[in-house]
């Protein structure tokens, strides 16, 4: 999924590239829950709800890259350490962060995510001003 994730920002990612490159790892009924002091907070449902939430992020980051990974479990539910360089396009400053995940899968497709950011203030003082809805 992260490697789909890669090529669908790198073909111009929200707005431009088509989600059907990361559909086939979600299911049906996914569900992303961003916590609420995000500026793209809240639960985001199904397919719909996970194009919009790439939006969503487009609008408010104009380079998110994840630099380093490590999987800390791997399963039907798996947690994930990523490293984050980002760039915000609401005030241009850069920031640097972890984000924890827990990913849990069944039938070999994702059924929820759960990010867990050390500091959403320090995201959303970064951000302000970019305050997409879900």
């Amino acid at each position: 999924m992260y490697a789909a994730e890669a090529e669908y920002l790198a073909t111009g990612g929200p707005g431009e590239a088509s989600f059907d490159l990361l559909a086939r790892f979600f299911a049906p009924n996914v569900e992303l829950h961003q916590a609420a002091a995000l500026p793209y907070g809240g639960t985001w449902r199904g397919h719909i709800g996970m194009t919009r939430f790439f939006l969503a992020m487009g609008q408010t980051w104009e380079t998110f890259d994840m630099v380093e990974q490590e999987f800390l479990a791997t399963g039907e539910t798996a947690v994930v350490l990523t490293q984050v360089r980002a760039r915000t396009r609401a005030t241009g400053r850069e920031l640097s962060f972890p984000i924890l995940q827990t990913i849990t899968v069944k039938d070999g497709r994702i059924t929820e995510v759960r990010p867990f950011y050390w500091d959403t203030q320090a995201i959303a003082d970064a951000c302000a001003g970019s305050v997409p809805t879900s």
